[in-house]
């Protein structure tokens, strides 16, 4: 190879690690966003094995990360004329990948969260109306209060959500276009 291959390589290796290292800001492992970070520099689709040589990983943890990283669509399974193995590719667009994952950790916040609600608010009314202990009657009160500040913060992630989903908050804080 020329030093110049090696030059190219050695900038793509400073980057990778830079995806991988901010996707650990949002709760991936540093694995999962190298396997990002390869597939985002790739010039045409990848398999897992090729992914693995690339990432010094085995194949069972490239798939499982490969499968990670669909469900937020950062990466898409794509057929390869002649090839019978599946092969990946990233979604280059950062700004659409942010709004995927966190449209999507912003619902499974919620449905966490309104769940454990819906659980637990009919016993606590139950008890700040059939309680003879006082204290326990304000506790209770207050905890539903609680509830339902954490139920209107709630509502309104779900609003925010739609509106990045939308791509409608984009004109309230629209990206830098290209030049």
């Amino acid at each position: 190879m020329s030093s110049e291959w090696d030059k190219l390589e050695e900038t793509r290796d400073v980057m990778e690690s830079a995806i991988a290292q901010s996707m650990v800001i949002y709760g991936v492992t540093p694995s999962v966003g190298r396997i990002y970070g390869v597939l985002y520099f790739a010039g045409e689709p990848m398999s897992i094995d090729e992914i693995k040589v690339q990432v010094a990983m085995s194949k069972a943890s490239v798939s499982n990360g490969l499968r990670e990283l669909q469900e937020t669509e950062m990466v898409t399974k794509v057929w390869k004329k002649g090839e019978r193995k599946d092969h990946f590719i990233a979604e280059k667009d950062f700004l659409r990948n942010f709004i995927n994952y966190f449209v999507k950790k912003i619902r499974q916040e919620r449905n966490l969260l309104m769940k454990a609600a819906e659980q637990t608010k009919p016993a606590l009314q139950e008890m700040t109306e059939t309680t003879d202990d006082e204290t326990v009657r304000e506790t209770a009160r207050r905890d539903l209060e609680l509830i339902q500040e954490a139920q209107d913060y709630l509502d309104w992630t779900t609003r925010f959500a739609n509106t990045l989903e939308s791509r409608e908050m984009l004109e309230y804080i629209p990206p830098t276009k290209k030049k």
